[in-house]
């Protein structure tokens, strides 16, 4: 049988899974060992147990100023502000997409501006958002949600394109109002490949987050980071950004897992990243 007709059993697929992390985390134990052992005052690369002690002190040890688990703080504004923005963005995929899709005359009209706007780097218009909207919470939502809906609004629009005319055709011809069809016809054939929009989202999201957060703001993931790295506070910030992959990977399964039960005929077909 030829390799690409084979599958991996679960212990396999688990172990080939693993694999990668493991060599990585090896290859940094290694590196870190040998650099400490020509400079052990070295901050570059600190050891793993260096970093697991800066992590549980940020975790489970309450701030001497503030009293609050720093790194379970930052976790919540974080998450608040992606979440908030991705829901913005979905929101405006779902209407706009769908409009643009399916009616004709708005497809002509948003459909060449949001092209056009769509090609703006969203981190370019940080300073006016600021400007416009200050330095809270509203500045640092409209980032994530202006760099993260018109790539959603467009594969949501074309998901609507993409259903056979021949089923639009049949509606119509059994009667069925433009309302009954965008609801009955379209949203099921849309609403897995919205998901999917939103995992890809999550990643610009991400960077757009803790950008934001980084320039202006007291709390967050971002916040932290370049807080601690004018003292070279490595054996923070490399946990921190382990901790965001560990997130954004959690979200990215649950996603998946939540479109697999509610769409499990857009999933027949094959193997699904």
């Amino acid at each position: 049988m030829r390799i690409i007709n084979r599958r991996p059993g679960r212990l396999t697929a688990l172990a080939l899974g693993g694999a990668p992390f493991v060599a990585l985390i090896l290859t940094y134990a290694v590196a870190s060992h040998y650099r400490r052992l020509e400079n052990p005052s070295d901050k570059l690369l600190p050891s793993l147990e260096s970093m697991g002690s800066a992590f549980w002190r940020m975790a489970f040890e309450p701030d001497r100023r503030s009293g609050e688990l720093v790194l379970w703080a930052d976790t919540y504004d974080s998450l608040w502000r992606l979440g908030v923005g991705i829901g913005v963005s979905t929101l405006f995929a779902l209407v706009l997409g769908i409009a643009i899709g399916f009616i004709p005359h708005v497809r002509r009209s948003l459909a060449p501006f949001l092209a056009t706007f769509s090609l703006i780097p969203p981190i370019t218009i940080l300073p006016i958002l600021f400007i416009v909207f200050g330095l809270g919470e509203v500045s640092k939502i409209a980032l994530i949600a202006i760099g993260t809906a018109p790539v959603m609004i467009r594969s949501t629009a074309q998901a609507v394109i993409d259903i056979p005319r021949e089923m639009v055709i049949k509606a119509e011809t059994l009667g069925a109002s433009v309302w009954q069809m965008i609801t009955r016809l379209v949203l099921p054939q849309v609403l897995p490949r919205l998901i999917t929009a939103i995992r890809l989202g999550l990643v610009p999201a991400w960077i757009f987050l803790i950008s934001a957060e980084a320039i202006a703001s007291t709390s967050g993931l971002g916040y932290r980071i370049f807080l601690v790295r004018r003292y070279l506070a490595m054996d923070v910030i490399l946990p921190y950004v382990a901790w965001i992959a560990l997130l954004a990977f959690v979200i990215d399964r649950l996603l998946l897992v939540l479109s697999k039960r509610a769409f499990v005929w857009h999933h027949l077909e094959g193997d699904s990243l």
